[in-house]
């Protein structure tokens, strides 16, 4: 929906040779943002490939926490659903992606941002950790070259840029910014944070844990991960019962996490899509914070050496079997 998008777009029908477009559409979009996808494609003969999020996730986040709640408790759960999981789902089929990332957008989580990259967060078509490509070609360039090639290769842009929208996102969450604002003060506005950021570039975002305590960028608190019905929450009581059960009747697989760490982001699509498919197999799936005041326990009884780490405690059996940290996708 912003000026950097559709200048790649042009970018890439300069060079003749076949591309792809994608776009999110969280179902919370501007009706300008629509007329935009709908004149691009007209305009550059494209049928831009659309991700929807999970409609049953949609419907639990507003039946259960309403229309609005994260001005209420932050943007970082809605984003997550509407935006985050779709764009997992859309790179599980590539080997690499190109963005419209500027330096200059965001110095809080921008400003170091590559050319080139192996995406810090997201897997590509073959999994695991280092098989996606992330290209940021315009990452040194300045906000006025971008208006500048617009403007002279007579592309289509966003008719909310012409009322003060700069950075554009969905509309309950964008608004103009005035002259002498940075761009990123129109997104999520509300929010007391250095660190605007939805989700889609989460590595831009650095996590730092000192003593158990996490520094996130001044950003609101993180919400939670593994949030599905076919995952259960357990508890330090809970992970204890688990242990001292000698002659356990259903075997557990439970991941020991910290939802700020983004190795725990990145494997969250495929726990969640393995826990879909173990309900009703009688092998439970669980998940347990282990962060904070929970991580000495952990490290103690757990083998917890790094986040995320993978037990299977099988039946009839209290010795629980940790997978290694190379087979955890």
């Amino acid at each position: 929906s912003a000026a950097e998008d559709v200048a790649l777009i042009e970018y890439a029908h300069l060079t003749g040779r076949p591309y792809r477009v994608f776009s999110l559409d969280t179902g919370r979009l501007n009706p300008e943002t629509y007329q935009l996808f709908d004149t691009v494609e007209k305009h550059y003969g494209i049928r831009i490939e659309y991700m929807f999020p999970d409609s049953v996730e949609v419907q639990a986040l507003v039946r259960t926490k309403g229309l609005f709640s994260f001005y209420e408790d932050g943007h970082q759960e809605c984003c997550r659903v509407r935006k985050v999981r779709p764009l997992r789902r859309a790179l599980k089929g590539l080997r690499a992606w190109i963005t419209g990332q500027r330096k200059d957008q965001s110095p809080g989580t921008r400003s170091e941002i590559p050319i080139v990259q192996v995406d810090p967060s997201f897997e590509g078509l073959d999994g695991g950790a280092g098989s996606l490509v992330k290209w940021n070609p315009v990452a040194n360039v300045d906000g006025k070259d971008i208006w500048n090639f617009l403007r002279a290769m007579n592309v289509p842009v966003n008719s909310l840029h012409s009322q003060g929208y700069v950075s554009i996102g969905c509309e309950p969450c964008t608004r103009p910014v005035l002259p002498g604002q940075h761009e990123r003060e129109g997104r999520w506005w509300w929010e007391d944070a250095k660190a605007k950021e939805c989700g889609l570039h989460k590595g831009n975002i650095k996590d730092e844990s000192v003593d158990g305590a996490v520094q996130t960028n001044g950003t609101a608190t993180i919400a939670d991960i593994f949030d599905t019905k076919d995952i259960v929450t357990l508890s330090k009581p809970g992970v204890e019962n688990l242990l001292k059960l000698e002659d356990r009747r259903e075997p557990w697989l439970v991941v020991l996490y910290a939802p700020w760490c983004q190795f725990c982001q990145a494997m969250e699509g495929s726990y969640v899509e393995l826990a879909e498919k173990l309900a009703g197999s009688g092998v439970k799936v669980g998940k347990s914070r282990a962060d904070g005041d929970q991580k000495a326990f952990a490290q103690q009884e757990l083998q917890l050496g790094s986040f995320p780490t993978v037990l299977f405690f099988p039946k009839h059996s209290s010795k629980a079997i940790k997978y290694p940290s190379e087979h955890r996708d």
